[in-house]
């Protein structure tokens, strides 16, 4: 079983081991450590997942850094950290979530994201790092507006 909770300081390492070894960027994670959650393994206390959520502002939030331990992979923890960081994005009176793919464009809309256009996404979002530097021009953008 693996256990949530938010990330600290010293979780960075593992963080960014883990998203690298995912295939993702870890530009700008540093700065918005405190948005993060992570899965603890409770055998080991090794860090197993990981979601980021990065605000922008009252009205728009990044969701970003998704990741799981391959050998946790098909046991419902990516679900959970992405409900979980979702329901957290709600409970801040965030509006909308996005989030850039280029390999889970058909996972999130489990969730409710929907592809948007690149056009359409608020400034806010594309003024992040992820948007402008860590994520290739050819990532899919997904959206999911929230229940206020």
């Amino acid at each position: 079983h693996a256990s949530l909770r938010k990330a600290t300081q010293t979780d960075l390492a593992a963080i960014e081991q883990l998203l690298v070894a995912s295939g993702l960027p870890t530009a700008g994670v540093a700065e918005s450590l405190d948005g993060f959650v992570v899965a603890e393994s409770e055998g080991d206390s090794r860090l197993v997942g990981v979601v980021g959520l990065e605000c922008c502002t009252g009205q728009y939030a990044l969701l970003r850094s998704a990741a799981v331990d391959p050998e946790w992979r098909g046991t419902g923890l990516g679900k959970r950290l992405v409900t979980h960081v979702i329901a957290e994005a709600e409970s801040r009176g965030i509006e909308a979530l996005y989030l850039l793919t280029t390999t889970a464009e058909r996972y999130f809309p489990t969730f409710g994201f929907v592809t948007t256009a690149r056009e359409s996404v608020p400034d806010e979002i594309k003024s992040t790092v992820e948007f402008r530097e860590a994520c290739p021009a050819s990532a899919t953008v997904m959206a999911l507006a929230l229940e206020r």
